[in-house]
């Protein structure tokens, strides 16, 4: 047999990878979407509004670091 072993196979392939500008847009979607239902959220939705401020948080440092270069 002319195949590799499982444990020799890699499992990535060229369609798996994201190149920085296709992650970068992919991030300021989900902050839109995330920025969006943050500011749905009303006064007595003090933990969800602390969970998404976290995650909007993390979502634009992440872009940030991709925006650089």
């Amino acid at each position: 047999m002319s195949r590799r072993p499982e444990s020799e196979r890699s499992d990535w392939t060229d369609l798996d990878l994201l190149t920085r500008d296709e992650a970068y847009g992919r991030l300021q979607e989900e902050i839109g979407l995330t920025a969006r239902r943050l500011a749905e959220l009303g006064a007595d939705d003090a933990a969800e509004r602390e969970l998404l401020d976290r995650r909007l948080r993390a979502l634009r440092e992440a872009a940030e670091d991709l925006n650089v270069r």
